[in-house]
């Protein structure tokens, strides 16, 4: 008896480029991605193979977004993923590395993102905790003058995606890393907030601790929001690989999701 048959031939920069094109990807648009590559099977070249073919279809005018975020740098007193002792906390507040945009990595959002940051030419946001990186003509914009308080609200680089009509790719992930539907927890009337910290560097080269009041983001019901989501036939699936890619235009997620979060969530002052 024969093994069970797989692929019948690695995916490549090209074929994932015809994929791409034929999910709906628009040559000279901007897209957000989160990726998880190994849903997508064996891809010759990895997280390279992934990036050359998008900016294949997306040609010299497109741009690629990617999140770069680094939830370690944050307050320890949060931290669950483990935890750690609660007299262990003032040590880390003072010795945890100030962020870096050059160098400091991101820490669970995948190859694919860190292949994107660490690009020729790429351009990181300064945000110690939920920064973003960019490549191609609008990068700059994007990532620009990303605040330290309200962090994924107006001022950050996924309402500068709003503002461009960009379009959210996801491949081997579903709508839980949906890292826009963010931006709708801030455009509800009364979204709880908290506390946040993390260590950055100073102008003068040093480090410190900062702190800053934020929407408590919370994505455990965005699953169920994206199932309702796709029953409006807003988002186009299709194979990229051997799993399965996720095309949207962002505003039409995020519009969706303030009304979806508006009726499913209670706000604080409910």
């Amino acid at each position: 008896m024969s093994a069970t048959a797989g692929p019948a031939r690695p995916h490549t920069r090209a074929s994932l480029a015809a994929q791409f094109r034929a999910l709906g990807v628009r040559p000279g648009g901007t897209v957000l991605v989160q990726a998880a590559l190994r849903p997508l099977g064996f891809l010759c070249g990895g997280p390279e193979a992934v990036l050359l073919a998008l900016r294949d279809v997306l040609g010299p005018d497109g741009t690629v977004v990617v999140p770069i975020h680094t939830p370690e740098n944050s307050d320890p007193a949060g931290w669950t993923n483990p935890p750690v002792p609660p007299d262990w906390w003032p040590v880390i507040r003072a010795e945890l590395p100030g962020f870096d945009p050059a160098v400091t990595p991101s820490r669970f959002m995948g190859a694919f993102a860190e292949q994107v940051r660490t690009w020729p030419g790429a351009r990181r946001s300064a945000h110690p905790y939920v920064s973003f990186a960019a490549l191609g003509p609008a990068a700059e914009r994007i990532v620009a003058g990303h605040p330290l308080a309200d962090m994924l609200g107006e001022r950050s680089p996924l309402a500068r995606l709003y503002e461009l009509d960009a379009d959210v790719l996801l491949l081997g992930v579903d709508h839980g890393s949906n890292t826009s539907l963010h931006l709708a927890e801030y455009r509800q009337p009364a979204p709880p907030r908290e506390r946040c910290g993390a260590a950055v560097l100073t102008a003068d080269g040093g480090r410190d601790w900062v702190w800053w009041d934020d929407v408590r983001l919370d994505e455990e019901d965005f699953d169920r929001l994206g199932v309702d989501l796709e029953a409006t036939g807003a988002v186009r699936s299709g194979p990229v690989g051997d799993g399965t890619g996720r095309l949207m235009r962002q505003r039409a997620a995020v519009d969706f999701a303030v009304d979806w979060l508006a009726r499913n969530r209670r706000t604080e002052e409910a």
